[in-house]
């Protein structure tokens, strides 16, 4: 095996030994609730399953379609011995895996006078950093990095923008060939794009003005241009790629943009921002964040390197024009801002030039000894959240599966048990009336007519039912209840989205 494999082999073992320390950090903090219980974060793994068992299809998605992270859970899922919640410990631990290759990929080939995968590790470990700085169970807050690590928060727009950056960097490079590059850049736009428009926002507008400012200053138009033309083909491609799921789309997003509320949307994102920096952890990673933009400013003004350049720029241009854009569009949720978290850190990868390390070996060998213990540390820390007991939820899902039986619950309390259910589909979502409500979960439930029982717990709308529907019994399961009707079930009303 060759120098330049045993490197690389061994900056893949040690991002995953950084992931590992991640992932079992978040997952023993409040975020965890984000990983595994919260109501939206679980599509995927509903979706996944419902895929794997073969179940008929007829989904009622939001405008993500969530394809390239439906294929690696459910891939996960029909490879691993672990339940529902030991695969989506294993799917953050792969988020984080494929950033670092994305990352590694960006920092371009390796050279006597680069050091790419070591530059990778460094601004993986920095996006780590990020992550754990992030202790709150909100999906509301502006704790971007660690949205990464879900199966739901559009962790493959974040790969499929960094390998963007990585494909025209090496596209730039690439004096006499580029062929490939130019194939991968239209593929990666239009699968990103097809699965989830934010591609569009995150990647195509901000780096059209990346390439058309490197264009103005440079001799070649030509390898600035046509990676910009080809980007923008491969994000159409996307967009008409989408038209046969149209069916599946319940919401097109258009209805998110509302531009006569900006002021509103500076007053949200401030909010978030403060709340960020009253806590030591929050104001330690805006403080980081912060730097890697002044580091990403002063590359990009200071570089003569075209390549170096790009990724210096996108690594600054792409967060803010899509702050500017959120504000612009008066949108009111921090997971739009994602890009704040990690195009700071190509600022890391944008010149990877190698340094000299004062008797290497000692230090290298302590430090992956250090790395592996805290990674072999953070295997148990991370079996203990993901089988951490709990025994409402236990409660219900024993009652579910023993009845036979099907209700029904709002999108907040129901989707938690419908997701360990052994038949998800004995678990309808409906809103306050009993109206099934098509919202990130498959439309053939609703083919049941009608529910013997609701489960509802401190996040459920006061139900409005019939005046006659009287309960034959309340089973009390901790922080849920069952409310039975199983001698006179209600009927499903017309399903909604």
């Amino acid at each position: 095996m060759t120098r330049v494999r045993v490197r690389e082999l061994a900056g893949w073992l040690t991002a995953l030994a950084i992931a590992l320390i991640v992932t079992g950090q978040v997952a023993a903090s409040a975020r965890s609730e984000l990983l595994f219980r919260d109501g939206d974060s679980l599509v995927v793994a509903l979706f996944a399953q419902s895929w794997l068992a073969g179940d008929p299809s007829n989904w009622a998605m939001s405008s993500v379609l969530f394809l390239p992270e439906t294929a690696v859970f459910a891939g996960l899922d029909a490879v691993l011995p672990f339940d529902v919640n030991g695969v989506l410990a294993a799917n953050a631990v792969v988020n984080l895996l494929s950033l670092y290759g994305a990352l590694r990929f960006a920092a371009g080939r390796r050279r006597d006078d680069r050091a790419p995968v070591a530059w990778a590790l460094i601004a993986m470990a920095v996006f780590g950093a990020l992550a754990m700085t992030e202790t709150s169970s909100s999906r509301d807050a502006l704790e971007l990095a660690s949205l990464l690590l879900t199966t739901t928060y559009y962790s493959a727009t974040v790969i499929g923008v960094v390998l963007t950056i990585g494909v025209i960097r090496r596209f730039v490079v690439h004096e006499h060939h580029g062929a490939g590059q130019l194939i991968a850049l239209a593929l990666i736009a239009a699968v990103s794009t097809l699965s989830n428009p934010l591609f569009a926002v995150w990647a195509t507008v901000p780096l059209t003005a990346v390439l058309g400012a490197l264009a103005l200053r440079s001799t070649a138009r030509s390898r600035m241009l046509l990676p910009l033309v080809v980007l923008i083909g491969g994000t159409a491609l996307g967009f008409i790629g989408r038209i046969p799921f149209a069916a599946w789309i319940a919401n097109t997003g258009a209805g998110y943009a509302q531009p006569e509320r900006w002021a509103e949307s500076i007053g949200y994102y401030a909010g978030l921002l403060a709340d960020r920096l009253s806590t030591p952890l929050g104001l330690a990673g805006t403080l980081l964040t912060a730097a890697l933009l002044v580091v990403a400013i002063v590359r990009s003004a200071r570089s003569r390197d075209p390549s170096e350049r790009l990724v210096a720029l996108a690594a600054w241009v792409i967060p803010v024009l899509v702050v500017l854009g959120a504000v612009a569009l008066g949108t009111h949720a921090a997971r739009y801002l994602q890009p704040l978290s990690f195009a700071p850190v190509l600022a890391l990868v944008a010149a990877p030039r190698a340094f000299a390390i004062p008797r290497p070996r000692p230090l290298i060998a302590i430090g992956m000894v250090v790395l592996l213990a805290a990674s072999a540390l953070s295997i148990p820390r991370l079996a203990s959240a993901v089988h951490t007991p709990d025994a409402a939820l236990t409660c219900v899902t024993d009652w579910v599966d023993a009845s036979g039986r099907t209700g029904a619950g709002q999108f907040w309390t129901v989707r938690l048990p419908k997701l360990h259910l052994a038949d998800p589909s004995q678990l309808v979502q409906v809103d306050h009336r009993v109206n099934g409500y098509a919202w990130l979960v498959n439309r053939t439930d609703f083919d049941v007519g009608a529910v013997s029982f609701l489960i509802e717990d401190a996040q459920t709308v006061a139900w409005q039912l019939p005046l006659d529907a009287m309960p034959d019994d309340i089973i009390e399961c901790g922080r849920y209840r069952i409310v039975d009707f199983g001698s006179a079930p209600l009927p499903l009303g017309q399903p909604h989205s």
